[in-house]
């Protein structure tokens, strides 16, 4: 079996193509805006706040949480999530480094 695609590419690449990937759904645009503008843990129902179901929100989520960029707290039968800063700021730093890429002395063609 040959080599998986993601192996023949830097593990930054890789992780900035997850931050990409992460930031190419509007849902998940949506619900770290609203974790932002909220500026707190969210223990209630996203469902009325993004205007999905209840399964779509759940996955939309787990992406997040997964990638590290919100965390979750269990309380009671309820999962609260936030922004979870240093995660959040270290994914600024590394697409910063890579938005800032351009030059504008260099004109290619």
């Amino acid at each position: 079996m040959g080599l998986v695609k993601t192996e023949i590419f830097t593990e930054q690449q890789n992780e900035i193509a997850l931050f990409a990937k992460v930031f190419g759904h509007p849902a998940r645009v949506a619900i770290l805006q609203h974790l932002f503008k909220i500026n707190a843990c969210i223990c209630g129902d996203l469902v009325q706040e993004i205007g999905l179901a209840q399964p779509t929100i759940s996955q939309h989520l787990k992406e997040l949480k997964q990638l590290g960029l919100i965390q979750g707290n269990v309380e009671g039968t309820s999962v609260c999530y936030c922004i979870h800063t240093e995660n959040w700021i270290k994914m600024k730093k590394i697409m910063f480094q890579f938005l800032d890429q351009d030059s504008p002395e260099k004109d290619c063609c």
